[in-house]
């Protein structure tokens, strides 16, 4: 569960802490479990959810039990009504390609195949030909290997990307191209896209892979975070692949 922010309005934190605390049960949480997930006070705990039942945020049950209301609900509705992927990732997509100057997409899955759903270019005289819209075989390319191994496609190769938190490809797509991919994930790790940055094979090479890995690394770190994900994986050092061999 994330912890109490440490600035903001403490009354309006301990709150929130609350409304995250029932993330660990759906059977709803007595006073005492509120009081262990929170760290709170009885007294704390019984002010503040009376004013969170107050907005429909929980509700307390003739047991004593208390449960999510249906505020959450709503607003969750809402959210989903409003979302856009692309609100989150074109400000990541841009430091992306402004970092690297080569192409930086976002991939998703659809059955068998993966999508171009949004990409970025450099303008440079060679670069990588990918368009939105463009459906590509799951098993090509670093984007669709992260996308199958976190969706728990079975194998070592997977057992590795998983392992190492992201994916490379060398001349699998295409002939002359190379890409490095992370996942990005929402709320309850859920997989939502893979973060790919793509760029001619004759650029790639270790040199440039090791610059590159923590740059594409903290863009997934920063939409996952954007996108309410954990970002323990993202974090240095950062594990071998095995079995690529790369450029020198």
């Amino acid at each position: 569960m994330p912890k109490a922010a440490d600035s903001g309005v403490a009354s309006v934190n301990r709150a929130l802490s609350i409304l995250m605390a029932f993330q660990e049960s759906v059977e709803g949480m007595t006073l005492t479990d509120l009081m262990n997930a929170t760290g709170m006070y009885h007294s704390t705990i019984l002010r503040l959810c009376e004013s969170l039942e107050q907005f429909g945020f929980i509700k307390r049950l003739e047991d004593g039990r208390y449960m999510l209301g249906p505020t959450p609900f709503y607003l969750g509705m809402l959210y989903q009504e409003s979302f856009r992927l692309w609100d989150y990732a074109a400000p990541v997509l841009r430091d992306l390609i402004r970092q690297t100057k080569e192409t930086a997409a976002i991939y998703i899955r659809e059955g068998d195949e993966r999508i171009c759903l949004h990409r970025m270019v450099q303008p440079r005289s060679v670069r990588m030909h990918v368009r939105e819209g463009d459906r590509v075989d799951l098993d090509k390319g670093a984007a669709g290997k992260v996308l199958l191994a976190f969706d728990g496609k079975k194998g070592a190769v997977y057992d590795g990307i998983r392992k190492a938190g992201y994916a490379i490809s060398l001349a699998e797509r295409e002939t002359e191209s190379a890409a490095i991919s992370c996942p990005i994930f929402g709320p309850g790790q859920r997989l939502i896209c893979a973060l790919s940055l793509g760029m001619p094979l004759y650029r790639f090479n270790k040199s440039v892979f090791e610059n590159y890995l923590p740059i594409v690394m903290e863009a997934g770190a920063k939409l996952t975070r954007d996108l309410g994900g954990d970002t323990a994986l993202y974090a240095p050092p950062y594990a071998k692949l095995e079995g690529v061999k790369l450029p020198t």
